[in-house]
């Protein structure tokens, strides 16, 4: 209600000052519209902070908030609005009153596929500090907010305020470079921080809870292949866990402290039995040590026996999706170099088949009829993307382009319709977005 949205703000804007309450405000609003432009981000802030100045100040008059607020969406619904633009305005725009301004602020862009913001050198950032501070610091919030627009806002906030203080100090320092080394150093743990918890984060608002989980299962297999599913999913549940409660969570120490605390497990639990775990676990900074097995290449690939199929009443049972995860987990291990995004669709096209399938007349007839076709195009299809991705990460690039020209211009049983070098630049291009470990997974959704 009303109420609540105007003392939520005054309180904020009381608690923390003018400067401080923009300062977040640049973060937030850089977040949710990641894909915004600098001079419309900066048209929002100024009006949001002009709005509680006037309306949160002593004596104010109580409506004062409620008609700013209004006023604030009829501009953002008028047809030259300053605003980032968003496809999903014009339907929050044909309500009225509250509802209008609760459905505009839940508005927000899908995350950008890859982090725009680049570091500048330690001199172009001073020359840059010095020419004009606030303008430097904002335009430093707006990129690094929207580039990292996952991340919880605490981690940002206490990434972004580290890395100003840390410019404002070594800029005026008289060892410039020792200094930005010195504080380099001591943010390299929430560094590692901000980029780790962005792309946990940008995987569970893309897949949700049971995904996230069954993306990391299917992780932890490739890198890990000796590893039973008993010791592998309660290991995936857990960082879906961490997810769920500190993606979305203002409580300052969340990420952090969850995270840590799920790669002491993930080290107590694989150390033993795998060399490469041990060694990224051999470190006294858990945030670096979590961000080594991040890292970690998928396995060499293991000879292993063909997994059993599970049966047509194991599908239709109370545990089908166990029975269907478990089968998954078996086609990640015996194929390392699998993209995540092509488990990604066989796990709602697992969930989809038994849908269709467990609801049919005949759920046995409806079953042998799909593995018929899975027998025929889908093992053969994740034989290919196995091969391509194990010779992207293997080959230089160019080398790379070479041997897939030439499996290209080799006769195919069914000659494909699309001419050579589109096929060759399609395939280049999945293989250099989404063959990666911190692959963009809305992306490379579309391009599986």
């Amino acid at each position: 209600g009303k109420a609540y949205v105007r003392e939520k703000v005054c309180q904020e804007y009381k608690i923390l000052g003018k400067e401080n309450f923009r300062t977040l405000t640049i973060i937030s609003t850089s977040r949710k519209y990641s894909n915004g432009t600098f001079q419309e981000i900066g048209h929002l802030v100024r009006e949001i902070v002009s709005l509680a100045e006037t309306c949160c100040a002593d004596g104010a008059d109580p409506s004062c908030y409620d008609a700013g607020s209004t006023a604030l969406s009829d501009k953002s619904c008028g047809a030259d609005s300053p605003f980032p633009a968003h496809p999903g305005a014009a339907r929050c725009c044909g309500q009225q009153g509250l509802e209008r301004k609760l459905c505009l602020a839940a508005l927000r862009h899908p995350p950008q596929p890859l982090p725009r913001f680049l570091q500048p050198s330690d001199r172009e950032l001073c020359h840059a500090f010095r020419l004009e501070p606030r303008e430097f610091a904002d335009r430093f919030l707006y990129e690094y907010a929207s580039s990292y627009s996952q991340a919880p806002l605490p981690v940002l906030l206490a990434s972004t305020t580290t890395f100003l203080s840390m410019v404002s100090t070594c800029c005026i320092s008289p060892a410039p470079t020792a200094c930005f080394l010195k504080e380099k150093l001591e943010r390299k743990t929430l560094s590692l921080l901000t980029l780790t918890s962005n792309r946990i984060c940008s995987r569970f608002s893309a897949y949700g809870k049971d995904k996230a989980s069954f993306s990391s299962l299917a992780l932890l297999a490739q890198k890990i292949p000796t590893a039973s599913f008993e010791e592998l999913l309660p290991l995936a549940e857990d960082a879906a866990e961490v997810a769920s409660q500190c993606c979305d969570s203002m409580a300052e120490d969340c990420m952090q402290k969850k995270l840590l605390e799920h790669t002491s497990r993930v080290c107590s639990a694989l150390s033993a039995q795998d060399r490469r775990f041990a060694a990224c676990c051999q470190g006294k900074n858990l945030m670096e040590n979590h961000f080594c097995i991040l890292a970690m290449p998928p396995a060499p690939a293991t000879r292993l026996p063909e997994p059993p199929e599970p049966t047509n009443n194991e599908l239709c049972a109370k545990e089908g999706a166990l029975h269907a995860t478990r089968f998954l987990f078996e086609l990640a291990r015996r194929h390392p170099n699998l993209p995540e995004a092509v488990l990604a669709k066989l796990y709602d096209s697992s969930g989809k088949l038994r849908e269709e399938c467990c609801s049919s007349k005949d759920p046995s007839a409806c079953w042998d009829s799909k593995r018929q076709r899975i027998a025929a195009e889908l093992f053969p299809f994740l034989a290919k993307a196995d091969q391509l991705c194990g010779q992207y990460h293997k080959l230089p690039f160019l080398e790379f382009k070479k041997r897939l020209r030439d499996s290209l211009a080799q006769p195919e049983p069914e000659p494909s319709p699309a001419p050579l070098e589109q096929l060759l630049e399609q395939r280049a291009s999945f293989a250099s977005s989404c063959c990666l470990s911190d692959a963009p997974p809305l992306l490379c959704a579309s391009k599986v």
